[in-house]
């Protein structure tokens, strides 16, 4: 059954009304986070409704409008996994068949599968930095990083976020189309839903398009930031769009559309048995994360890209769907603050990533030690007070909160808030720590230093 709007006046459950209050709420929140500029669309199966609110780019001034793009970052992902599902519907790629058997690149590592790719369970690295990725070409960059010597884990035994993993989806689509990713997801996506196309690195953009923005906390200024992707990583992140085009591929993923055929969808959805993506989501389909709340299973995917901050939910079982840009930092605590409010003005519990109570922390000593993820290294030891903190390739460390079921927090210093971690591993046959889970990436235990 669809949603409804809560019992209230006849008058104030009008699509107008609600329209205004949402707005309202939009603009307020968006002054509170010092997010420049931000969009909603709400799809509730009968209505869509849209609000925008702010500035698109601090530098030129320009207006957020419901027709600017907004850099999606790993939102693009989404839109990559569902070219790779059409092209196995037509029976092009085989999803359980080696994604070596297309791709030479990835001989390294010939047990991984498409369906892993799409997952993230095929325990490849993330890949390397963006600046690192330009320098070199798809193909190098998929044989250095596809190596059994850097595997996280055995392929199809647990989850790990990985941009490489799209690099070589992206890879399969051109190799099966004949076609670069940019045009095979136009022809093939985009411009089929009425979206007009637009990517980080457009010379001419053919649309309005935002710029990220980086905001100093202590003065509130904003400063547009820039995009920073290596050309081939653009199936993992090259995408620029509004919020009612990301409502409107919500709606194909809950099977409101021709484009993807109902068996695609219903694939994409099916949960993973290995895909455990800790603080991402609550599991993991092909190209989709998975978001359980009040006993539904709602699907879609967030992305951050330089100084943006977007989210998509959609639910199959009533065909609602939400979508919110945003082109700050700020934005994912905006996102959260936005969640609530919907619950309050349409009944709509969507589901956001709000920190669980773990219960009480406990001393975890043994998790100390040095971990790597491809060229990435995590490096966990004693902060000031003794307790553990987490540097990433050197960089501030922050201390970690961990629980007796091994999950963790990352507390800011500055304000003391926890933010969802990850997870550590043990060896089942040894007990040990060999492994931990930082904002869904993996990184392998490599010393106890």
């Amino acid at each position: 059954m669809p949603y409804t709007i809560p019992a209230a006046p006849a008058a104030s459950r009008t699509p107008s009304l609600l329209h205004r209050d949402l707005q309202e709420r939009l603009g307020a929140l968006a002054r509170t986070h010092r997010v420049p500029g931000a969009q909603l669309a709400v799809d509730t199966g009968t209505d869509v409704i849209a609000v925008h609110t702010g500035t698109a780019d601090v530098t030129t001034g320009s207006p957020v409008t419901a027709d600017t793009a907004v850099p999606l970052g790993s939102l693009t992902k989404p839109y990559t996994a569902a070219l790779v599902m059409l092209l196995a519907d037509d029976g092009d790629l085989e999803l359980d068949e080696p994604a070596s058997e297309h791709l030479p690149e990835l001989a390294g590592t010939p047990e991984v599968t498409i369906r892993q790719l799409l997952s993230h369970t095929g325990g490849l690295p993330t890949g390397p930095d963006s600046d690192t990725a330009a320098a070199t070409t798809a193909a190098r960059y998929l044989t250095a990083v596809c190596t059994a010597r850097d595997l996280l884990f055995t392929p199809g035994t647990d989850f790990s976020y990985s941009n490489a993993g799209y690099v070589a989806a992206g890879r399969l689509v051109e190799t099966a189309t004949g076609m670069p990713w940019p045009e095979a997801v136009r022809a093939l996506l985009l411009e089929p839903l009425g979206i007009r196309p637009a990517f980080v690195g457009d010379a001419a953009p053919v649309r309005p398009v935002a710029a990220g923005h980086a905001v100093n906390t202590a003065t509130g200024q904003a400063v547009a930031a820039r995009q920073n992707l290596a050309p081939l990583e653009a199936p993992a992140g090259a995408l620029l769009a509004g919020a009612l085009d990301l409502a409107a591929f919500g709606a194909a993923l809950t099977g409101r559309s021709d484009l993807l055929p109902p068996a695609v969808t219903k694939e994409m959805r099916r949960p993973e048995p290995a895909a455990r993506p800790g603080t991402l989501a609550d599991g993991w389909g092909l190209g989709v994360a998975l978001y359980q709340r009040d006993g539904r299973v709602w699907c879609g995917h967030d992305g951050n890209a330089q100084g943006t901050s977007c989210h998509l939910r959609a639910d199959p079982e009533s065909g609602v769907v939400v979508a919110f840009t945003g082109n700050a930092g700020g934005a994912t605590a905006l996102w959260r603050d936005l969640a609530e409010e919907l619950d309050r003005l349409t009944g709509i519990r969507v589901p956001a990533a709000d920190v669980p109570d773990r219960g009480r922390p406990v001393e975890l000593p043994d998790c100390a030690g040095t971990y790597r993820n491809g060229t990435t290294a995590y490096r966990i030891a004693p902060g000031p007070d003794g307790t553990p903190a987490l540097s990433v390739d050197g960089d501030l460390a922050l201390p970690l909160v961990c629980y007796a079921d091994l999950s963790c927090d990352l507390r800011d210093p500055a304000t003391g808030r926890l933010e969802p971690g990850g997870r550590f591993h043990r060896d089942p046959a040894t007990g040990r720590i060999d492994r931990v889970q930082i904002s869904g990436r993996t990184a392998r235990r490599t010393d106890d230093g």
